[in-house]
Order: structure tokens, then C-alpha cells, then sequence
């Protein structure tokens, strides 16, 4: 007969690892914690708030999130480190595509090769809807910009006129607006981390909380001045915006390289801000800003 004061070797191991688990659990959980609280104070810091009148006569708080460039330089550093982390998750969940040579024919794509274009993309999301979902989740941890410069009177280009492009592609406007533009016959994506949760991009076009991607182009290289949209009409929804540029596919024709430079505007119930930037083919998706809205009478 044991005695009462010996123990089961299983059971005690099976208490070690048990143990040693939630040291583990612990211990991830605090280095969340105390990357939250750095974040918060980062943006105490370094966000702008401004105070939105509403045409009900009713007033929203706008908060827009830090850059990259606007952080010191261990910040700077740290963000670095995400990204280079950013990049290799991209790589090692296979997401960058093999592309082939595009035809230099001269002419418009035809339905068919739109067609054809559109099935190969259903086809690869349905091989890779899972590790994009990862990835997107990744990126979604980031509450800094990715370094683009925010716009100015003076950095206005004739050629990139927004309002133009969604005037001829359709895009509505609306309390919240998100734009994006570029020159050249590549395919850039807008991915727009709601409020909510949810994300609206090519394969999820309009979110629950009322957001809508109505403008998504170059899937086939049909234009080198495209446009992409995505907006709330009307009832924007309190809380967090990200919004992330993906570089899909590059498409080899005339001037259409793999560094691609990009211009996006957001609009928030009137208000204008402007941002430009580059990104590289295989680059990881990039988080370009993010800000909230909140009700005035409520901290941001």
C-alpha cells in the first residue's frame, strides 16, 4: 500500500506542465498588457484630436493615429521590428504571386480576360483566404502609420484628381470616405478594419456596420489612373479605423513597375486629410493610418 505522502509521478508531472502553462499564459498576457499601455501612451502623445460638427447639429471627436516618422527613436525602432515581422509572415504564408508576362498588345482587356482575370482571383483566395485572414490579423495589431507623408497645399498634383476618377468609376460619398489612387496598370487593394471588427476588402465588400467597398479595380490591368472606395453613406459607426493597402498583383506593362506609389484620402464628415506613399511588390500589407470617432461627450 502507498503511503498518503507519496504522489503519482504523472500527477506531478501533469501539475508541472500545468504549471508551467499558465506561468506561460502569464507571462504572454503581461507582455500584451504592457504593449497596450505603451500604445495608449503613444497615442496620448502623439494623436491630433479635432471636433466635428454633424449636420444634425450634433458634434463627433476625431482622433487621428501617430506616424511612424512622428515617434522617437526607439519607437521607431520597435515599429521597424513589427515590420520586418510583417514582411516575413507575408512570405512564409505564401501570399506573393507568381505572375506572368502580360500581354503589350495595345488593347483594352475583353470581357473574357476580365472574366478570366476574375476566376484566377476566386481561384487564389479560395487557396488562400485562410493565410490572408492571418496576415490581416497581424497587420490589424498595428495602431501606427506605416511612415507615408501626410499631404499638403503644395504636394497637390493635377494628375491625381480623385473626385474625377470616383465621378467615373461611380463612387459614392458619403460621412465616412476612404479613397485610394495610383498611376500605373497595378493592383492595389484597399482592406478597411472596422469598427466592428470586420474587414472590408475584394472578397468582402460591404461589413454589417454599414460600410461598402463600391470601387475595386485593376483586378485585369484595364486602367494606369485607378481608383479604389470604400464608404459609409451615412451612420458611421463609433470606434477604430484602420486602413491598410495590399499590393495584390503587379501586372507587367508599359510603366508599371513593383514599387508603387499611392495616394489616399480620408474623409470624415467633411473633413480632408491627404496621405502619400509607396509600396513595394511582396511587401507585407501596409497600414497607412488609423483614427476614431467618438461621441464629444465621451473620451476618445
Amino acid at each position: 500500500m502507498k503511503s498518503a505522502s507519496m504522489v503519482d509521478p504523472l500527477t506531478l508531472g501533469t501539475s508541472a506542465g500545468l504549471g508551467g502553462f499558465g506561468v506561460y499564459l502569464l507571462n504572454q498576457y503581461w507582455k500584451q498588457r504592457q504593449a497596450r499601455l505603451r500604445a495608449q501612451a503613444l497615442l496620448e502623445k502623439y494623436s491630433t484630436r479635432s471636433r466635428i460638427g454633424l449636420h444634425q447639429g450634433s458634434m463627433r471627436l476625431l482622433v487621428n493615429m501617430p506616424q511612424v516618422g512622428e515617434l522617437p527613436a526607439a519607437e521607431q525602432e520597435e515599429w521597424r521590428v513589427r515590420d520586418e515581422r510583417r514582411d516575413r509572415n507575408f512570405l512564409e504564408l505564401g501570399l506573393l504571386q507568381d505572375v506572368p508576362e502580360t500581354p503589350e498588345d495595345g488593347n483594352a482587356p475583353s470581357e473574357e480576360d476580365q472574366r478570366q482575370e476574375l476566376a484566377l482571383r476566386t481561384q487564389w483566395m479560395g487557396d488562400h483566404e485562410p493565410p490572408l485572414q492571418e496576415h490581416a490579423a497581424v497587420v490589424a495589431e498595428e495602431h501606427v502609420g506605416s511612415g507615408v507623408t501626410v499631404a499638403t497645399e503644395e504636394d497637390q498634383e493635377p494628375e491625381v484628381d480623385m473626385d474625377e476618377r470616383l465621378e467615373r468609376e461611380g463612387g459614392a460619398s458619403g460621412e465616412v470616405q476612404i479613397s485610394l489612387a495610383w498611376d500605373d496598370y497595378n493592383d492595389l487593394d484597399l482592406h478597411l478594419f472596422c469598427p466592428s471588427g470586420e474587414r472590408i476588402y475584394f472578397n468582402n465588400k460591404k461589413s454589417e456596420c454599414g460600410g461598402e467597398l463600391d470601387v475595386d479595380m485593376n483586378v485585369r490591368p484595364v486602367s494606369n489612373t485607378p481608383v479604389e472606395n470604400v464608404v459609409w453613406r451615412q451612420n458611421a459607426p463609433f470606434g477604430t479605423y484602420k486602413v491598410a493597402v495590399h499590393f495584390y498583383k503587379h501586372h507587367r506593362k508599359r510603366r508599371t513597375k513593383r514599387l508603387c506609389k499611392f495616394r489616399l484620402r480620408v474623409l470624415t464628415h467633411g473633413q480632408s486629410k491627404e496621405y502619400l506613399g509607396a509600396i513595394k511588390y511582396g511587401q507585407a500589407m501596409q497600414m497607412v493610418t488609423s483614427f476614431s470617432l467618438s461621441d464629444v461627450s465621451h473620451k476618445a
